[in-house]
């Protein structure tokens, strides 16, 4: 079985995310959405309302796993038994980002390959801080999210 392990903060997930992770499962058998517990940002959602968000946001995907992990990237991916990483790009800023984040990976890991996947035109924009910036003034995000995270955004910043 190839196996592939998305990673992320998906905080909170997109329909950018979700068109990555559609497209991973077309080139894997099983794909892990791996959930970061350290991620070194602050963040709008708890590790276990990522999780939650995730997993209703990929409940039709049959060959999708939803996890988090702590710790290694790499760790986990070989604990996992998995041939790959996917990693969705947007721009030209995102590729020198990943593309050092790649390299690192290689070197802890000749056998684990980064695949890269450009996002949809209608995504190009979409990325999670933006979500919650709009969100937080009030502006729409309907059909940037899905519905359950669009509520649960809305939700969040009601309370504040």
């Amino acid at each position: 079985m190839r196996m592939a392990v998305y990673p992320g903060t998906f905080d909170p997930v997109t329909n950018g995310h979700l068109d990555i992770v559609k497209r991973a499962t077309k080139l894997f058998d099983r794909v892990i959405l791996a959930v970061a517990e350290e991620n070194y940002k602050n963040n709008l959602f708890s590790l276990e309302e990522r999780v939650k968000l995730l997993r209703e946001s990929t409940g039709s995907l049959p060959n999708v796993v939803v996890e988090s992990f702590g710790g290694l990237l790499m760790d986990y991916v070989q604990a996992r038994g998995a041939c790959a990483i996917v990693r969705g790009l947007r721009a030209i800023s995102d590729f020198e980002y990943e593309f050092q984040l790649s390299m690192m990976n290689k070197k802890l890991s000749e056998e684990v390959e980064t695949v890269f996947l450009m996002t949809s035109s209608e995504n190009l924009f979409v990325s999670s801080s933006i979500i919650k910036q709009v969100a937080a003034l009030g502006g729409c995000i309907h059909g940037l999210v899905p519905p359950q995270v669009e509520a649960a955004l809305h939700a969040r910043y009601l309370r504040k």
